[in-house]
């Protein structure tokens, strides 16, 4: 499974980069497109592979779990990542506007982003969760899923974690940043 989990991840980045070659180095913006809607294909693949491991009777362990990580994650956070991408090889090859960084730490702008990343997060963690509880299902008659459930408390501390280091984190600085500009202002 960790091969699988491994060959996906390389796929995905061969995709994407066969997407962005034919999209800026052979100027075939069409077929540049076709490729990258395809990039979640590599997830649906990756999802039948694991599904059909554990189906043919085997032991569930933490290399499923990634893979639905992987799966939700990837769903979640994919089209930012072809996004983000496509402006730096735009950019890059192709005479595009500079990609922007992300908005300075301690401004609302900052705050709203990472809010923003926050709900991926929350989505990326809902589809992982579906994916684990479909996987259990999908484990042959008489195996233990338990590795696989076991894995969703830990979904709800890492989005814990996540919540209370990003997005609590910087709108706390935001507000502290813009309490003086409050206090001159009365």
């Amino acid at each position: 499974m960790l091969i699988a989990i491994v060959a996906c991840e390389i796929g995905f980045w061969v995709v994407l980069a066969a997407g962005l070659l034919a999209r800026y180095g052979f100027r075939r913006r069409r077929l540049g497109g076709a490729l990258l809607l395809a990039v979640p294909l590599v997830d649906l693949v990756l999802l039948v592979l694991t599904a059909v491991d554990l189906r043919s009777g085997a032991e569930p362990d933490v290399t499923h779990g990634l893979a639905a990580l992987y799966l939700g994650f990837s769903v979640a956070f994919g089209h930012d990542l072809v996004r983000w991408a496509d402006v730096r090889v735009a950019h890059r090859f192709a005479g595009g506007p500079a990609p922007q960084g992300p908005p300075p730490s301690g401004t609302v702008a900052r705050a709203q982003k990472e809010w923003r990343d926050f709900g991926l997060a929350v989505v990326g963690t809902a589809l992982a969760a579906a994916v684990l509880a479909g996987l259990a299902l999908a484990t042959a008659p008489g195996v233990d899923d338990g590795p696989l459930l076991g894995l969703l408390p830990k979904l709800g501390v890492v989005l814990v974690i996540w919540l209370l280091g990003w997005p609590v984190w910087e709108s706390v600085r935001t507000w502290n940043a813009r309490q003086p500009e409050q206090v001159s202002g009365r």
